[in-house]
């Protein structure tokens, strides 16, 4: 009996945070900033050897990294199951697995050229596999609750503006993100949960380049550098420090919002 209450006080106590494509660029500057912050990270990727090198690579104890393909629903179940055995109930899920939707060339596809293989290809990641996350993670807090639950979706700026360096499929799908994000908060408030999106402009990151479909990064790694009053792209440890201030307790009262972090490309 002691031993179980033990058990349930350390498990509240410490936060657990589920991270998809946490070996990438944003995913993995989220990973390590929760860990520095006292958070047990969960780094789930679809490079499963990436995952577990990330997490061992984490400030702390106790990170994992694991497989999942968010495209799957059978993988995201799996995953779920096998990070709440280990390490107890997800207090913070964080979706940062996406693709920006490039064809067989390495190149984004206009309107006119966009096949509807690389169309699903990318809602399946972005969109779906969003949802296929929240929904087992909704699932779960219904059957048991934790305090100061936390949602973090990843849309984009494209999304907002329609996009400059991305084309459709990827700023249809991120939009789809944000309205799933706003019913998502209505829903899960009831359980004291709040669901938010960060929106990144630019960041310095593998995807960016991949939208520019050259190897070019740093400060010009953007098509329209005069659009950016902060006169450079974003750093993967910004969209860090948002999503750090998503997932505090001290963010109980923000839920449904989108918080831009975009250099001033859009403005509201």
């Amino acid at each position: 009996m002691a031993a179980d209450m033990q058990k349930s006080e350390s498990t509240t106590q410490a936060r657990i945070a589920f991270i998809t494509g946490g070996a990438g660029g944003l995913g993995f500057a989220t990973a390590k900033r929760f860990a520095s912050d006292g958070i047990t990270v969960a780094v789930a990727d679809l490079d499963v050897q990436a995952a577990r090198s990330a997490a061992a690579s984490l400030p702390g104890e106790g990170h994992i990294g694991l497989g999942i393909d968010v495209t799957e629903e059978q993988s995201v179940m799996a995953a779920f199951a096998q990070v709440e055995s280990a390490l107890g109930p997800v207090a913070i899920l964080g979706t940062f697995a996406g693709v920006i939707g490039n064809d067989e060339h390495g190149n984004q596809p206009g309107l006119a050229d966009l096949t509807l293989d690389v169309w699903n290809r990318t809602f399946s990641v972005n969109a779906t596999g969003t949802f296929l996350c929240l929904r087992e993670y909704a699932k779960r807090r219904a059957e048991e609750n934790v305090p100061h639950g936390r949602v973090i979706t990843v849309s984009s700026s494209g999304a907002q503006i329609g996009g400059y360096q991305s084309k459709s499929a990827y700023c249809a799908s991120k939009g789809a993100v944000l309205s799933l994000t706003k019913v998502a908060a209505r829903e899960l408030a009831p359980l004291g949960i709040t669901v938010n999106a960060i929106a990144p402009g630019p960041i310095d990151t593998p995807m960016l380049q991949a939208a520019r479909g050259t190897a070019a990064s740093g400060d010009s790694g953007y098509d329209v550098m005069s659009l950016l009053p902060a006169g450079r792209i974003g750093r993967v440890e910004e969209i860090a420090a948002a999503a750090a201030y998503l997932a505090s307790v001290e963010a109980g009262f923000v839920t449904g919002s989108t918080l831009d972090v975009n250099g001033g490309l859009r403005m509201q």
